[in-house]
């Protein structure tokens, strides 16, 4: 920015504009975010009008995004080809939190995968239903007991 524009992310009160035409003479216009210059008194606004000094808000500061659309897509497409958030993150050199927060509609589960597919756990829950002990079904399926239990609970 020239000096003759600024922008003030602090409350324009009577010493801080004494302060910025002490610093930038050549003042001629100050903006601020848009909830500052809503608590901005209309007198400070009248009175730098009149030594020629415009006071406007502007819309769309703040932080700007770290990863574009481009690479929340890119993520899209890696996961849709079956690659995982870490393998993700390693080869983008992003974070992991980064992959699952600019995936926050795909629905993805932190932690690891289940080790038995979901044909599994529907094969285990079914054996429950029908009433075979949980000792048996471990048996029959040939998984840990505590596993059984675990997916029953899920």
């Amino acid at each position: 920015m020239s000096e003759d524009i600024i922008h003030v992310n602090e409350p324009l009160t009577s010493r801080k504009i004494m302060e910025l035409l002490e610093t930038y003479p050549d003042l001629k216009k100050i903006t601020c975010p848009v909830s500052l210059y809503n608590r901005t008194s209309p007198k400070y606004i009248d009175v730098l009008n009149e030594l020629g000094i415009v006071v406007e808000s502007k819309a769309g500061k703040g932080r700007p995004k770290k990863y574009s659309d481009k690479d929340a897509f890119l993520i899209k497409k890696m996961l849709n080809e079956g690659k995982t958030p870490k393998e993700i993150s390693q080869e983008m050199k992003i974070p992991i939190k980064s992959v699952y927060y600019l995936n926050k509609d795909l629905n993805l589960k932190r932690g690891r995968k289940s080790k038995y597919s979901k044909n599994m756990h529907i094969k285990v829950k079914d054996l429950a239903k029908k009433g075979v002990s949980r000792k048996v079904i471990s048996k029959k399926l040939d998984i840990p007991l505590r596993t059984v239990y675990y997916i029953l609970k899920k």
